[in-house]
């Protein structure tokens, strides 16, 4: 797991390829590299930060160079020892035990048919000193991340975007559609890109640069294809042995020649991998994190620890509990510079802070549980619809008045917050819509006429755009199953622009590798040859994955209600963060700058102070962008926003 960067025909090359590099240190701090080579009127560099895990000799340094081709690689391959032996079978000689090593003797003999051949999480950049193409690629499911920018015939790409600000002087322009995005969902999905010229490789896909100046752009993997192909595996009664397929990834995923440890929240996910990984790893460690007492009881949080310290009793696994009672106010800009883009999950510093007390203890590898929820259909948005089409039902008078009588409700009091009541606002705020925009109103943070109401007016062509965008991907498909079509979104937009972006910027900001099982190409064909009405049974969420787990997992923890890996936001909001909130709300640059309206924002402070509605998230996320903005506007000569 490391830091990748590079230039092709771009101007002061070495130069800018360096500053990338440094830009990147957090990401490898075990070692660097770079590699020059002439190309034509111009030159190629490629740059490195190791972070290492698998052959922790110099045989595994990088860029790696081997008869005429180099490599830059960020990732695992946990199907390396298979590919090793079938390409030493063919007669290749290796020299280490790296995967990097695999990668490009795989590379030479299949070029880029060995793409889908790859198990594993991966960004990568390969260089062919004979033909002089360049080639971009990036795993199926955009675990690893990968951003380019190209100007005339060059090219520079790194592992985050900050790297390409900083490596273009910071002449970067904001993308207003991006930002605009963002508020919409807390997070830029992967299609766009916060700055303009700047883009995202998309997940199963790869670029090659020419020499002469053209660009080549391939797929070898698409989602859509895989949750078609499990709809007919599922119609044809093949289910999947999914314990059998969630324990042999939770195996390769072990891979490793450092210590390996595991997230541990006491929810089924993280409780599941950690118990098959104690059996093939006895005594592994894992992290766990608790809350200040009066922040859980504030925000009514369940009691996570508990159980916990029940799975790691039972498995014998060494548990370290991290209590988190940050100083939000230093924590804030500090995450939204590791984030790259305006994300407004606080779940980024939850596993910042694990992976640097797992850091300080000497473990460079954890495996998470992300990923259960989207393919299993595991969050309450994903129930919550199915019961909404039951709730349509209902006569509308009656409907009127149930939601009139829930919006009277307080969702807190100055000393607790009132978690059922903020469920029953947010279901109602969706459940007479159609299936689409339901299924967006459930997990993202404004409706049309909220969104238009706190932008700029020029803004609403683009809240329009924003909002096709998703509705577009929602649609593209052909899968006649409800639930498996919310989960095909998710995977596609929910998975790669939130929960696995963090994940990396976060751990790789503490110098440590997630690894993500759940995650896994074997694991996802699983997960789509499962029909949704295995995935919601009654009221319970992945049902299919609880049945699997049933068979090692006490039923207390795999039957126990959804945990949150999240922050006491509303505490957080209305004491360490309330004077913040006034500043940029009164004073904020995009208040100023016009892309946010202050009466909108002053409207959400006085509603949410009042506890007639809960806007702790989208304060939180108002105040990720502002430090974002100010940040990406400092010093680039962008004192006014850059409308579209």
């Amino acid at each position: 797991m490391c830091g990748i960067a590079g230039t092709y025909r771009w101007p002061d090359g070495k130069i800018v390829t360096d500053r990338l590099t440094d830009t990147l240190a957090h990401r490898g701090p075990d070692g660097s590299g770079r590699y020059s080579h002439p190309l034509g009127d111009g030159e190629v560099h490629l740059g490195h930060r190791r972070l290492a895990i698998i052959d922790l000799s110099d045989t595994g340094a990088q860029p790696m160079a081997s008869d005429g081709l180099v490599l830059t690689y960020n990732g695992e391959l946990y199907n390396a020892p298979e590919l090793r032996a079938e390409l030493a079978a063919g007669g290749v000689r290796f020299r280490g035990t790296s995967d990097t090593e695999v990668l490009l003797e795989a590379w030479r003999r299949w070029g880029t048919d060995c793409l889908p051949r790859l198990r594993g999480m991966f960004a990568f950049g390969i260089f062919d000193e004979r033909t002089g193409d360049l080639v971009l690629a990036r795993d199926q499911l955009g675990i690893k991340p990968l951003f380019l920018l190209r100007r005339g015939g060059g090219l520079v790409f790194a592992s985050e975007l900050k790297a390409l600000s900083v490596a273009t002087g910071r002449s970067l322009q904001v993308d207003d559609a991006a930002l605009v995005a963002s508020l919409l969902y807390y997070w830029v999905p992967d299609s766009r890109c916060a700055f303009r010229e700047a883009e995202k490789l998309e997940p199963g896909s790869w670029l090659r640069c020419r020499p002469d100046g053209r660009v080549e752009r391939g797929r070898f993997w698409n989602l859509k294809d895989v949750a078609a192909e499990g709809q007919e595996r599922a119609r044809a009664g093949e289910l999947p042995d999914l314990a059998a397929v969630v324990e042999e990834s939770t195996r390769r995923h072990l891979l490793s020649d450092v210590p390996v440890a595991t997230f541990l929240s006491g929810g089924l996910d993280s409780s599941y991998l950690t118990a098959l990984a104690a059996r093939h790893q006895p005594g592994i460690s894992a992290y766990t994190i608790g809350f200040r007492a009066e922040d859980a009881r504030f925000e009514a949080m369940p009691d996570d620890l508990r159980y916990a310290r029940q799975v790691a009793e039972k498995f014998g696994v060494d548990l370290h509990e991290i209590e988190i009672a940050p100083n939000v106010l230093d924590l804030l800009p500090q995450m939204t510079y590791h984030l790259d883009e305006p994300i407004g999950d606080p779940a980024a510093i939850n596993t910042y802070l694990i992976c640097m007390a797992a850091r300080e203890a000497g473990v460079k590898v954890m495996l998470s549980g992300m990923g259960a929820d989207e393919l299993f259909a595991g969050y309450r948005k994903h129930l919550a619809n199915l019961i909404a089409l039951r709730y349509q039902r209902v006569p509308r008078p009656l409907r009127r008045g149930v939601s009139a009588a829930v919006d009277r409700l307080p969702v807190a009091t100055a000393r607790r917050g009132y978690r059922s009541v903020r469920f029953a606002k947010r279901f109602l705020s969706f459940a007479d819509l159609p299936e689409e925009t339901a299924f967006r109103r459930s997990y993202t943070m404004y409706d049309q006429d909220e969104l238009l109401a706190l932008l700029d007016p020029d803004l609403a062509g683009t809240v329009e755009d924003v909002l096709t965008e998703h509705a577009d991907v929602y649609q593209d498909n052909d899968l006649d199953d409800f639930v498996n079509r919310m989960c095909l979104t998710d995977a596609r937009m929910f998975l790669p622009g939130l929960n696995l972006t963090y994940t990396d910027r976060s751990s790789m900001a503490a110098s440590t590798e997630v690894r993500v099982p759940y995650v896994d190409v074997e694991v996802v064909r699983a997960a789509f040859a499962v029909p949704g009405d295995r995935k919601i049974v009654g009221r319970q969420g992945k049902a299919v994955l609880k049945e699997a787990a049933a068979s090692i997992l006490p039923r207390e923890i795999v039957y126990r209600p959804k945990g949150l890996f999240s922050a006491p936001l509303r505490a957080w909001m209305s004491r360490d963060l309330a004077p913040l909130v006034r500043e940029v709300v009164d004073d904020g640059l995009l208040v100023r700058s016009g892309f946010l309206r202050r009466d909108a924002l002053a409207r959400m402070v006085a509603e949410d102070a009042a506890g007639q509605r809960d806007y702790s998230k989208h304060l939180w996320h108002v105040l990720t962008l502002e430090y974002w903005y100010r940040d990406a506007t400092a010093g680039s000569g962008q004192s006014t926003r850059l409308t579209a």
